[in-house]
């Protein structure tokens, strides 16, 4: 299965709808840019790798629409600039867009190609990332085997193929050295309870989903031997924007003196954000705080505060792993090796 997929068929972007998971599993067809934004903002499809590729299938689907509907250069600049700015932290959604615009003059097949490279790099990507952060995490812990928490969905849901921090745990499960993961549930979407234990119980993982609040507790407990979470955006300095929460996980690890491990394709990592401060965090309805499920758990009049995001501080950070290295952001690694070509 693939969270990310293009129809040629009918030039539309097929996705699985991550809202309807785990009870439902259906696909969404986006053929028209106001499908695309809004499957990007109500999250049917999310996580930063995945949406580097829907950001170069957006601009194809933005092409196709103006082909039908006969738009001007203009109303399709605009339309493309609508699909690239739908969620503002996730680098690499303008990223994915940004690197097939060039393309556009060339016509839509030569957009939905550069789209499949970013596809095909992106799973290769992944694979080569979860063994060296494999390898890093099994020198660090001095463990046989492995105690993983990890935070948010970071899985082959979130990317194009594999996953990251979750194809790192992958890595170690199919290496037979993975003992338990702690899933936190990822309030207030619970894509942890709802897309993480989904992913794993799929693979035979053995695991637990555990609220968000208990993680500090399991770390310094010493239940966990490691952390490893995913990025929606790596700053310069080695800071890092996350699923909300994640800065908390950080802290625990910092005192319980365990790593805190970030995975993230090469794309993810923004040499021209210069630190964490230049991050826009993305802040969503605050309904998503006060109701769940449906259901309203808080009282009339009370106001949800909402950021999707936060960010944590490179010094908090044990190491960062795409797929060309594995940098311990303490000053002595330049995060530039991180996207080196070589």
């Amino acid at each position: 299965m693939r969270a990310v997929e293009w129809m040629p068929q009918n030039r539309a972007l097929r996705l699985i709808d991550q809202t309807r998971l785990p009870g439902e599993s259906v696909t969404v067809d986006c053929t028209t840019v106001d499908e695309v934004v809004d499957a990007i903002v109500r999250l049917v499809v999310r996580g930063a790798p995945a949406l580097g590729a829907v950001g170069g299938y957006g601009v194809a689907v933005a092409m196709a629409q103006a082909e039908r509907e006969g738009w001007d250069a203009a109303r399709l600049d605009g339309e493309v600039r609508r699909v690239r700015d739908a969620r503002p932290t996730a680098v690499n959604l303008a990223w994915g867009a940004d690197r097939v615009i060039p393309l556009m003059g060339e016509g839509i097949e030569a957009v939905i190609t550069e789209s499949d490279a970013i596809m095909a790099e992106d799973e290769a990507a992944n694979r080569e990332l979860s063994r060296l952060g494999a390898d890093w995490i099994l020198a660090h812990t001095g463990r046989d085997k492995v105690r993983v928490l990890t935070h948010c969905n970071t899985g082959f849901l979130a990317t194009t193929a594999w996953g990251t921090a979750l194809g790192i745990v992958r890595e170690l499960h199919a290496r037979g050295v993975l003992e338990l993961v702690y899933a936190d549930e990822t309030r207030p979407l619970l894509q942890g309870s709802r897309l993480t234990s989904w992913e794993l119980t799929h693979d035979g993982i053995d695991h637990v989903v555990q609220v968000d609040g208990a993680a500090a507790s399991t770390i310094l407990r010493g239940l966990v031997d490691v952390a490893i979470i995913g990025a929606d955006r790596i700053a310069r300095n080695g800071d890092t924007a996350n699923k909300i929460g994640s800065v908390s996980v950080a802290l625990a690890c910092a005192d319980a003196g365990i790593p805190f491990v970030v995975a993230a394709p090469s794309s993810t990592v923004d040499l021209s954000t210069l630190s964490g401060e230049d991050i826009p965090i993305e802040l969503r309805d605050g309904s998503e705080v006060t109701t769940l499920a449906g259901v309203v758990t808080a009282p009339d009049g009370a106001r949800g505060f909402n950021p999707a995001f936060d960010v944590t501080p490179s010094r908090l950070i044990s190491a960062i792993v795409t797929e060309q290295a594995v940098v311990e952001p303490d000053g002595s690694s330049p995060i530039d090796a991180l996207v080196a070509t070589s």
